[in-house]
C-alpha cells in the first residue's frame, strides 16, 4: 500500500513545521524561509526530474496532468481542468485539503512555503522550456489556486 501524497505532506508536517518555526525563531523569518526553500527547491526539482524521465511522455498537457492526479489521490484536490494540450496544462484548484490542513494548524503561511513553494521546483524538473504561472493560492485565502504550465516555443499555444 502506498501513502497518497496528502498523508505525506501530514506526516511531514510534524517534523518540519516545529522545525521550520525554530529555524525562524533563531535566524529570522527571512532567512529561515530562503534556507528552507532552497534546500526544498532542490529535493522537489530532482523530483520533477524524476518524474518527467519515468513518464517518458513528450505532451506536456498528459504528463502534467499525470502527475498531478498523484497529488490529488485521496480527494486531496478537486480542480477544473481549463486546457490540455500537447504544449499546455492550465487548471483551477477548488479545493485543497493541504490547505485546509496548514490552516487548522493555525500555520497557512508554513503550508505556502512547504507546499505551495514546491510547485515551483517540481516544474524546473520538468526541462528547461516548461513554465509553471500561477498567481493566486487557496493556501493564501484566495478562492482558487490558477496553475498554468506551458511550453516554451511551443507549437499549439
Amino acid at each position: 500500500m502506498t501513502v497518497s501524497v496528502i498523508e505525506q505532506a501530514k506526516i511531514q508536517a510534524q517534523v518540519l513545521v516545529p522545525l521550520v518555526k525554530a529555524l525562524q525563531a533563531e535566524l529570522g523569518e527571512a532567512r529561515a524561509n530562503a534556507i528552507v526553500r532552497k534546500a526544498l527547491g532542490d529535493l522537489y526539482r530532482g523530483f520533477g526530474e524524476e518524474f518527467w524521465k519515468a513518464k517518458n511522455e513528450s505532451n506536456l498537457g498528459k504528463a502534467v496532468s499525470s502527475a498531478f492526479r498523484t497529488y490529488a489521490r485521496d480527494d486531496a484536490l478537486a480542480y477544473d481542468v481549463i486546457e490540455e494540450t500537447a504544449d499546455a496544462f492550465a487548471f483551477d484548484v477548488t479545493r485543497c485539503a493541504y490547505a485546509e490542513f496548514y490552516k487548522a494548524l493555525g500555520e497557512p503561511e508554513l503550508g505556502f512555503l512547504l507546499i505551495c513553494t514546491a510547485d515551483f521546483a517540481t516544474a524546473d524538473g520538468f526541462g528547461s522550456d516548461v513554465r509553471l504561472t500561477r498567481t493566486q493560492t487557496i493556501m493564501q485565502g484566495a478562492s482558487y489556486c490558477d496553475f498554468r504550465y506551458r511550453r516554451d516555443g511551443g507549437g499549439s499555444q
